[in-house]
């Protein structure tokens, strides 16, 4: 199970939040540390969430097509 730190970007849509997760990455050849931002659909049952909250997400079962992850902890 993987376990990812975001940010929740918009609670438009009841029981799911879209969260943002920060991945860094290095280049081999230039020794320089770069990053990219990725969105997740995440499930959040009981609507607590509000946008810009620090979030802990995990992998969980399939809930749609597109929402695979739940929320697990709000910071």
């Amino acid at each position: 199970m993987k376990i990812l730190l975001g940010v929740v970007l918009s609670i438009k849509m009841h029981k799911t939040v879209i969260v943002q997760v920060k991945h860094f990455f290095k280049y081999l050849i230039y020794k320089k540390i770069s990053y990219f931002f990725k969105k997740y659909y995440v499930h959040d049952d009981f609507n607590f969430c509000l946008k810009n909250d620090n979030v802990y997400i995990m992998e969980f079962k399939p809930y749609s097509k597109t929402k695979f992850w739940k929320i697990i902890k709000i910071i």
